[in-house]
């Protein structure tokens, strides 16, 4: 099945693009999902055990179930303000 990883900050960068469509296997989830990515990216690997994973408007792990056309968001840690 195919889903979209959304990609933000220094992940975007690395990547060279906002936006990875991804196969996944039938009743992939999360974790597999990061897995196919870092396989399609090497570069974002060291990266995205770091990650928080947004997935229908809320956080989830990577036991959370994906379906076709979901759009899985990967948000780096941030820092900043005084």
């Amino acid at each position: 099945m195919r889903i979209q990883v959304k990609l933000f900050a220094l992940l975007r960068e690395i990547a060279g693009t906002d936006t990875v469509a991804l196969e996944v296997p039938e009743r992939a989830n999360t974790g597999q999902a990061l897995h196919e990515l870092s396989q399609h990216h090497p570069a974002l690997q060291p990266y995205l055990e770091n990650v928080r994973l947004a997935l229908k408007m809320d956080f989830v792990d990577e036991a959370a179930s994906l379906a076709e056309g979901d759009e899985l968001h990967l948000i780096p840690p941030v820092s900043g303000g005084t």
